[in-house]
């Protein structure tokens, strides 16, 4: 049977002996009910996997000595999803869980001129990536960004990228399929609000190199054509 698996905000390959969280403790000690001598898998977001065994099982402070590390590296394929956010911030937050599960290695929220403005409670969607991630026993955190203006995307740079942005307006478009994926070490998309992008973010961005692109026939909500963006960019 897998070992559980849990996650720890930074590792030091010199440490023999790690404190968890109240949290990840009350988890292993209270709901697990593991004991002294058993063993779990730990991974810090970024490509450490450890192997540990419980030394001190205190509730709140549990204890555990390191028995194995490993390293996993990144893959070299680098796919980012700037995303407009929605009104109903559990779509969003869906969005979130399905794109890490995928292998979505850096998340853009956008703000839109379209965009319904929320409040963004980034330790709640930093918590739905780490629990995306041990669930689909990857040891790989998307980076997550604080949520950036559309006018604000050009001041980051994207290197040896592909470049598209996703819409609905009845101007030329490139099919997804007609893009050789595998010729870049990188990609980036643009998916917008509901509503859509307005003509003058649809043209800005072009201006930037991002190449107008269709996802399918059907008109996708923002979070749905989201994922259909991750997984074409992550498994082509």
């Amino acid at each position: 049977m897998a070992l559980p698996f849990f996650y720890i905000e930074s590792f030091d390959a010199s440490q023999q002996l790690i404190t968890l969280n109240e949290e990840t403790s009350k988890h292993v000690v209270q709901v697990l009910r593991m004991q002294v001598g058993e063993q779990l898998n730990l991974t810090d977001g970024k490509g450490s996997l450890l192997t540990a065994a419980i030394s001190d099982a205190h509730k709140k402070h549990c204890v555990v000595q390191v028995k194995t590390v490993s390293y996993k590296p990144q893959a070299a394929r680098k796919t980012t999803i700037a995303v407009s956010l929605v009104k109903n911030a559990s779509r969003f937050e869906w969005f979130l869980e399905k794109a890490t599960e995928i292998g979505v290695t850096e998340i853009i929220p956008l703000l839109c001129e379209r965009t319904e403005r929320q409040h963004f409670r980034f330790d709640r969607m930093k918590g739905i990536l780490v629990s995306a991630m041990l669930q689909s026993q990857q040891t790989w955190l998307p980076v997550l960004h604080e949520p950036t203006k559309f006018e604000n995307l050009k001041m980051m740079q994207f290197e040896n990228a592909l470049k598209l942005i996703a819409h609905c307006d009845e101007t030329e478009r490139t099919p997804f399929s007609n893009f050789q994926i595998n010729q870049f070490q990188n990609s980036i998309i643009l998916i917008g609000p509901e509503g859509d992008f307005t003509t003058t973010e649809i043209n800005t961005a072009i201006a930037e190199g991002y190449k107008p692109v269709m996802l399918g026939e059907t008109r996708l909500r923002t979070e749905t054509a989201a994922v259909v963006a991750a997984t074409l960019l992550c498994i082509t």
